[in-house]
């Protein structure tokens, strides 16, 4: 696992985020079927306002690396996080998970402090 900055220093300091191998692969494979380059492109985690608790998770594919973003790399798969999103992320595991009731991708975050009954969204 390296973390650097879109510039390609890389900070030892910076916090950090984590992706299961299952949620690699998984994007991996979207990223693939989308036809982006994995050694350029990568995923793309936010947060944005929203939901009944105030915040939610976003994902999408990026072609590129913002210039501030900084930048994980779990399993050959890159994920950029800005600098807003990195407060409120940092320490959070993405993984993908598979079942009966729910499949997708879930957001392990140390940092909130209540979820609305969804699950949908969250508060720090």
């Amino acid at each position: 696992m390296s973390t650097d900055s879109a510039d390609g220093t890389t900070a030892e300091t910076r916090p950090e985020i984590e992706v299961t191998e299952s949620a690699a692969e998984q994007a991996l494979s979207l990223l693939d079927g989308e036809g982006l380059d994995s050694s350029v492109a990568g995923l793309r985690l936010f947060v944005q306002q929203g939901g009944c608790a105030g915040l939610s998770y976003g994902m999408r594919f990026d072609d590129a690396p913002d210039e501030d973003d900084t930048i994980y790399e779990h399993h050959e798969l890159r994920v950029f996080v800005d600098p807003a999103s990195l407060k409120y992320i940092e320490g959070s595991v993405l993984d993908y998970e598979s079942g009966l009731q729910a499949e997708g991708f879930h957001v392990e975050n140390p940092n909130v402090v209540s979820e609305c009954g969804c699950g949908e969204s969250f508060r720090t």
